[in-house]
């Protein structure tokens, strides 16, 4: 099947050729015809999918079928996104299947000022994309006007809900005309995001490409084990010694993707980091730089995840494991995309052994481990923080004293450990003690 087969108009099937697209992926092909015929859409797609064009193609046509109204343009088209970067890769795709048409776009996130995006508002544009927080701020200050909505796309939705978006979210759909047709698109499907569906989609179709939670299969996944202080090296020598040309690695913390990022560039391979504590021109320009292959590699946190789309991303580095797994799912769908081959190399410490073992269960298999690098595992258990109901109470001869006299294991943030008067350790039984929102706060 090609796009030609797909009813499409002349000037989407010229930009697509410009594109150099010809044949559309699976969730296109099915996507593009039901929303043609204005379905609702319940959407389940992996990351390197082509999901973002197969409901981008069909709103420009929609759109630019019908009669121009006189006056002012009015916003007929809201596509919602959770991360800044997603949202400009969105716009670039519209921007780019819409280019023979004459339709207008624009994208509003926050972080920056907000002077240019509402100078474009004023004008009148077609379809916005945005982020709910910048949404709301604007709404609020009555820039940006709902009521004229025929499309309505939520994209990424279970990400929404893992950073915490979804009563946004909600508040956003309560100003959305009744009337109108909803595009509702996630790469997972746990229960929270069906019943979100339920409440915003009437009658959808469902468009299921591939099975719930699963991983691209041209990713070729393999898992090194290896001791905590040892992973900066094995980094440094994986990067080298296999001639990655990009590698896009991921950390749980903004701290040490810097830190990363640092002691890369130090050993001769140029990296940059990019987090939720970057102002956007900083975030872009790192990304700009990776693409164009100024840089070797990027340091990035789950918030980067959704929003990195790289063309021929041969490498994924998953540095810590994500007690997620739906976020190792997200991480590694930056590789393999449209078709092309990829690998996943993910660095297991102790303490990150169970989170493997949820990994493996969601993907429904075992990943294949490399034991053949200098820095094998050489410490198989450790030591866990003991629980804060276990902490004796402070004598009234220790009132001023600030040494603490419990035994506190590894930090999870950086502080250092001050020894008990009566050590007592604690061998892992079940997940070590990180809270789920430190690995979001990227």
């Amino acid at each position: 099947m090609s796009f030609e087969n797909l009813n499409l108009i002349e000037p989407i099937l010229g930009a697509l050729k410009t594109e150099g697209y010809t044949v559309p992926t699976p969730i296109q092909a099915e996507a593009i015809p039901l929303i043609l015929d204005r379905k609702d859409i319940l959407g389940c797609a992996q990351t390197g999918t082509g999901k973002t064009a197969a409901f981008a193609i069909p709103i420009i046509q929609l759109l630019t079928q019908e009669k121009k109204l006189p006056g002012k343009r009015l916003i007929r088209s809201l596509i919602l996104t959770p991360t800044r970067e997603l949202a400009i890769q969105i716009e670039e795709s519209f921007s780019n299947y819409g280019a023979n048409t004459n339709l207008r776009y624009q994208v509003i996130f926050g972080g920056v000022n907000q002077k240019g995006q509402v100078d474009v508002l004023r004008n009148g544009i077609d379809i916005l994309i945005a982020t709910p927080g910048r949404l709301l701020d604007l709404m609020s200050q009555g820039y940006v006007h709902l009521e004229n909505i025929q499309f309505f796309v939520l994209d990424e939705a279970d990400r929404m809900l893992d950073m915490g978006f979804i009563h946004d979210v909600k508040k956003v759909i309560a100003k959305l005309p009744v009337k109108r047709q909803s595009l509702f698109f996630s790469a997972t499907m746990p229960p929270a995001i069906v019943q979100l569906a339920d409440t915003i989609l009437r009658n959808p179709s469902k468009v299921e490409v591939t099975p719930v939670s699963s991983t691209v299969d041209a990713i070729n996944q393999v898992i090194y084990f290896v001791d905590k202080e040892n992973k900066k090296d094995l980094l440094i020598d994986v990067i080298k010694n296999n001639k990655i040309e990009r590698a896009l690695v991921f950390t749980r913390t903004k701290h040490g993707a810097d830190k990363i990022a640092k002691e890369l560039t130090k050993a001769g391979i140029t990296s940059q980091a990019i987090h939720g504590n970057k102002s956007q021109n900083a975030r872009q320009n790192a990304l700009n730089n990776f693409k164009c292959k100024l840089t070797r590699a990027l340091i990035a946190t789950d918030i980067a995840a959704r929003g990195i789309d790289i063309d021929d991303l041969t490498h994924v580095i998953n540095f810590e494991l994500p007690n997620i797994p739906e976020s190792y799912v997200h991480r590694i769908g930056r590789t393999g995309r449209a078709g092309a081959s990829g690998i996943a190399i993910g660095f297991c410490d102790a303490e990150e052994k169970e989170y493997l073992r949820d990994i493996q269960k969601l993907i429904g298999k075992q990943i294949p481990v490399n034991n053949d690098h200098p820095y094998p595992l050489m410490n198989h258990t450790f030591t866990k923080e003991a629980p804060r109901s276990q902490r004796p109470q402070r004598s009234s001869n220790t009132r001023g004293s600030s040494v603490r006299t419990e035994k506190r294991g590894p930090s999870t943030n950086g502080e250092k450990s001050v020894k008990a008067e009566e050590p007592t350790k604690f061998i892992l039984k079940k997940k070590p003690v990180f809270a789920e929102s430190r690995s979001r706060r990227g």
